[in-house]
Parts: C-alpha cells; sequence; structure tokens
C-alpha cells in the first residue's frame, strides 16, 4: 500500500523514497505544456474532460490529503527539492507521472502571476444532491448563479470556517475547476460536502426535507439577528448586481437583511454569508440566547 501524504511529512528526510525526475521539458511547444496551459485556461475544455488544474502547494496539499488523485503533477525544477518535497515523493507513490518544466516553461500553464511552481491535473471537483447525507437539522449554505469565481471561492471558504453540513451551488455557468475558485477557497472545494444543481432541483430537494429557506434580501424589513436560524434551515445568497432569482425568492420562508450604515447599499456576497452564518452558528451554540442590537446602534456594537 502506497504512504499516506501525512506519513511521508511525518517522515521527513529519513524517508527511503527518492523523487526520480525524467528529462527536464525545456519547451514551451511541448505538447503536453500546451495542453495543459489549454485546460487551465479554457472552462469549455475543463468541462469537455471533466478534468482540472490545481496550482500552488497549499492547495495541491489539501487537494491531496483529502482523497484526491491527480493524474498527472507538474513541477518547475527549482522546486523539486525544497517545499514540494513530500508532495512529490507522495505522487511518486501513488504512480502519478511527474513532468519536471524549466521556470520559463512552468509560466507557460501557471495561473498566477508569480507561480509556485507546482501543479497538478486530476478530475473535476463535483456532487449530486442525491449524494449528500445531512443530519436531521442540517446547516447549509445555498449560493445562487454565483458567476464570479473569486467570490464563489470565498463562500466555501468561509463555509468551511462555520462547519456547514452542505452547500448548494446553483447556476448553469459554475465552473468548480476555476483557478480563481481553488486558489480563493484555499482547497476547500476539495472536501466540502457540495452539490452542484439548478435553483429550482435545490428547492425542490430542500422542500422535500423540510427544510427552511432564508434568504438574504437587502430590502427585507427583518434584519438578520432578528430570525431564527436554529433547525433545519438552508441560506441562500446570490450574486450582487442581480440578487436572488425567482426561484429562491418564491421559496424563502424568511428574508433577512444586514444593516447597512455607510453610503454603499450591500456587502460582498462572501462576507454577507460570513455574517450570517456566524450567526447562525451563534443561536445554535447558545440555544434560547438570541439577541439583536438595535437599528439605532452603532456597527461597532455587533462586536460586542
Amino acid at each position: 500500500m502506497p504512504p499516506t501524504l501525512a506519513g511521508l511529512r511525518a517522515a521527513g528526510a529519513s524517508t527511503t523514497l527518492r523523487v526520480h525526475m525524467a528529462e527536464v521539458v525545456r519547451s514551451r511547444a511541448n505538447a503536453r505544456i500546451q495542453r495543459t496551459a489549454h485546460l487551465v485556461r479554457d472552462a469549455a475544455e475543463r468541462r469537455r474532460l471533466g478534468r482540472v488544474a490545481v496550482e500552488g502547494l497549499r492547495e495541491v496539499e489539501r487537494a491531496f490529503a483529502n482523497g484526491w488523485m491527480p493524474q498527472e503533477v507538474y513541477v518547475s525544477e527549482s522546486l523539486a527539492a525544497g517545499a514540494a518535497r513530500s508532495l512529490l515523493q507522495w505522487a511518486q507513490a501513488n504512480d502519478v507521472p511527474i513532468t519536471t518544466c524549466t521556470p520559463d516553461v512552468f509560466a507557460k500553464i501557471a495561473y498566477r502571476e508569480n507561480p509556485e511552481g507546482l501543479l497538478a491535473v486530476g478530475p473535476m471537483p463535483t456532487g449530486r444532491l442525491e449524494a449528500l447525507d445531512v443530519p436531521d437539522a442540517p446547516l447549509l449554505l445555498a449560493a445562487a448563479e454565483i458567476e464570479k469565481p473569486g467570490n464563489l471561492g470565498a463562500l466555501l471558504r468561509t463555509a468551511d470556517g462555520v462547519a456547514v453540513d452542505a452547500v448548494l451551488v446553483c447556476g448553469d455557468a459554475v465552473d468548480l475547476g476555476n483557478p480563481n475558485l481553488i486558489r480563493s477557497s484555499l482547497g476547500t472545494v476539495f472536501y466540502l460536502p457540495l452539490a452542484v444543481a439548478s435553483s429550482d432541483e435545490a428547492v425542490a430537494w430542500l422542500g422535500q426535507r423540510r427544510i427552511r429557506v432564508v434568504a438574504a434580501d437587502p430590502d427585507a424589513d427583518t434584519v438578520y439577528c432578528d430570525a431564527d436560524l436554529r433547525g433545519p434551515l438552508a441560506i441562500v445568497v446570490g450574486a450582487e448586481d442581480r440578487g436572488l432569482p425567482e426561484a429562491w425568492r418564491r421559496a424563502a420562508d424568511v428574508r433577512v437583511s444586514i444593516p447597512m450604515r455607510g453610503r454603499n447599499d450591500s456587502l460582498n456576497v462572501s462576507v454577507a454569508a460570513a455574517v450570517l452564518l456566524y450567526e447562525a452558528l451563534r443561536q445554535r451554540s447558545r440555544a434560547g440566547a438570541r439577541r439583536c442590537p438595535a437599528r439605532s446602534m452603532p456597527l461597532d456594537s455587533l462586536s460586542r
């Protein structure tokens, strides 16, 4: 049985494994380099192949550690014996092909402006509603039509911070393999329970399980901390520019707003989701202790 990533990290320099690198790729015209560069930058190609490129030490490590099995790994020759050693040893022990590149060639496949020198290609993260296994009184996050990959990735990171039971990602243009999404999620996309579905499908699934829907709506009369966020619950947030799709507006059991005291009329969607999710966490942690600051109180009172 191949060693685990944790085992290799613990073994450190004493491990008997050695990373054997093939001949270094020195041409940007190399067929594999061209193919991988296309995959990194083209969402249609990612969907067609069902594959994704994961770049960065932290992101790759989190994907590996949570069972994601890459099909190939690319590494800049300057990094091969450094910080990526345990990751490369794990890949080698699991018979994953490793391609070593010059820094210039690696820059061809890298998405980041200052690449760290490690990129892995493997199956696209995804999930289905039918496969979700949630408790009787779950706390869920539904992300409706969030088209900006960075925002969706930040939502996943927030959901992980709260330890939600699952995330429902709804929309026709969802691309869980987008490099910006993977980076902003810090790799959480590879281990969070999630499902990709249409808004109608997600609403029906929640209704079948009698899970209440709380919708973020800047025009709602109910302030978020006046709402009961205990019990089976799905908090749904939409795109900042368009708000919630009609399916979610009809399905909402209650709509809540977040007080805005300055000139802007809304928060970034990931920030708004964090406010709502952590209020739900607070209420669930301290049953019966719900207390909302008055609308006239200053913002700094929210942190007291």
